[in-house]
């Protein structure tokens, strides 16, 4: 629900975000300064050290609470030792890093420089929000899942605030927007030391000591920056690429990015950040019969949620898109555009469910380094597949659409990462989709291409409201268009048995008397 609560915020921001910034030279410089704190904070702090620390502290859980807090404190030390002096370097190197993130962007000197700028100015937020993940990581291990979840709205209200206060031009705009980043970072720490506090885990400071317990963070925490970050590296690679084409291609490749990234947050993270403590205990346990059964009813219930979505994203960009972003600096011919990212990246969803789960059925076992080193091979075919979609496009004359090959390839490449995971976790016995999952996939399958072919006809006799009407009348069409399509949709898959409804009402309630326990296992469902 947290979940749920910040990726909406958060797309209200970007609506201010588009009308305000539009996708200019400012809003490609401001794209890739917001890109580059949150690719190492996705790939280490929320990716390869929450990935490595959770079963560790899980571990330690079991010798009691003192000595689980112990080991945070020694994590906090070290991971203090390496943020400090790494920002720092970061910010001063950044004039010479820009040309190697973007080098499209060093034929327009001003555009270079205010990249440069924004980055310097967001790069703290790293260090802050990495802080953040510890305290978070933290929580979710004992099943309190509720205040990190909850600390992205902040993230989003600071930049909404900032938006709203200094937004006389879209130079302007976008350097409030880079101080808004940091400032987040900062309001996000302070609440999870507070939530800390309050649930009876604070943390204090001490000298970074190397015992033998971080020695092994430390270890798991090399390969798995890879292993858990392949999409965010994708992106990153995306970045790179269309710095080199005609201006826009950044801020397109962004906006869809965050339309797409709603589902994989809401459903994708939660799963994970649900299904990772509760796998760590199951796997301990010592009965793979009950790990295989909970990775299985994950992928079930990802995919219950995850392709509808998908289908969506891909029949309707366009009127979602003039709908929510199309006014102020944004016009159509960026809806356009950006829709074209938005149906490629789509393909993705599904594959990001599966995948998040299969992930965390490496990590549970403290195995970061298959997921590397895949990752290896993935993040490769994602660089070829993307330069030479590009140089298709281009081929062909479509050299102002070539940024939707470039998400064309991440699609592919997630699908191939799923291929690739569920290779290895097979091959080692940790993977074996039962029968009951091949039966709901086929009905899920059915339920959502009913829901498709419903979706494509309503959006096609709605589509003169989309667009030059009053606001109330778009976003009354647009959500009578999905309104209908969902009710279709639940209602397939309860009559195919794809899902019961009582049985998805039953993963969300918190049974009486269950407090902060961890919420029921994925399996119950």
């Amino acid at each position: 629900g947290f979940t749920l609560l910040s990726r909406f915020v958060g797309f209200f921001r970007d609506v201010l975000a588009a009308s305000v910034l539009g996708a200019g030279m400012a809003a490609d410089a401001f794209f890739v300064a917001l890109r580059l704190p949150n690719l190492f904070r996705r790939l280490f702090a929320e990716g390869a050290f929450t990935i490595s620390f959770v079963p560790l502290f899980s571990a330690a859980l079991k010798e009691g609470q003192e000595e689980a807090r112990s080991f945070a404190e020694e994590a906090l030390a070290v991971l203090m030792m390496a943020l400090l002096p790494f920002t720092l370097f970061m910010m001063l190197i950044m004039p010479w890093f820009m040309h190697i993130i973007t080098p499209g962007y060093a034929s327009d000197p001003v555009k270079f420089d205010l990249a440069v700028s924004l980055s310097q100015t967001t790069f703290p937020y790293l260090m802050l929000i990495s802080l953040t993940a510890l305290l978070g990581s933290m929580l979710n291990a004992v099943g309190r899942f509720g205040p990190y979840a909850a600390s992205p709205v902040a993230f989003n209200v600071v930049q909404i605030i900032a938006l709203l206060g200094w937004n006389e031009n879209e130079v302007q705009a976008a350097h409030a927007q880079a101080w808004a980043i940091t400032i987040s970072g900062a309001v996000q720490l302070l609440w999870l030391a507070y939530s800390a506090y309050h649930a009876g885990w604070a943390i204090k400071w001490r000298l970074p000591r190397m015992t033998e317990r971080v020695r092994k963070l430390l270890r798991l925490i090399g390969p798995g920056a890879l292993g858990g970050g392949v999409m965010q590296v994708n992106i990153f690679i995306d970045m790179i690429l269309a710095s080199l084409l005609p201006a826009g291609a950044v801020s397109y490749l962004s906006y869809a990015d965050r339309l797409y990234q709603l589902p994989v947050g809401v459903i994708g993270i939660a799963i994970g950040t649900a299904l990772l403590p509760a796998l760590s205990r199951t796997v301990r346990s010592g009965n793979p019969h009950d790990a295989l059964n909970e990775q299985n009813r994950a992928i079930e219930f990802g995919l219950y949620l995850g392709l509808p979505a998908a289908i969506g994203l891909a029949i309707i960009p366009v009127p979602i898109l003039a709908v929510m972003y199309e006014r102020g600096a944004f016009d159509a011919a960026a809806s356009e555009n950006t829709a074209m990212a938005v149906a490629a990246y789509a393909l993705a969803i599904p594959a990001y469910m599966i995948s998040k789960v299969l992930t965390v059925a490496f990590y549970a076992r403290e195995d970061t380094k298959s997921p590397f080193l895949i990752s290896l091979r993935t993040v490769l075919v994602n660089s070829v597949a993307a330069f030479s979609f590009i140089m298709l496009f281009k081929h062909f004359g479509y050299v102002t659409s070539a940024h939707a090959g470039i998400a064309l390839a991440t699609a592919l490449t997630a699908w191939l990462n799923v291929v690739f995971l569920a290779h290895r976790l097979k091959s080692h016995g940790h993977f074996a989709a039962d029968a009951r999952l091949y039966s709901k996939v086929g009905r899920i399958v059915l339920s959502s291409a009913v829901m498709g072919v419903v979706l494509w006809v309503l959006a096609d006799v709605l589509q003169p409201y989309f667009r030059n009407n009053p606001i109330y009348i778009e976003v009354a069409a647009l959500g009578l268009c999905i309104g209908v399509s969902a009710a279709v949709y639940l209602a397939m898959a309860h009559l195919t048995g794809a899902q019961r409804l009582n049985d998805v009402l039953s993963l969300l309630r918190r049974r009486k008397g269950q407090g902060d326990a961890p919420p029921p296992d994925v399996s119950e469902g």
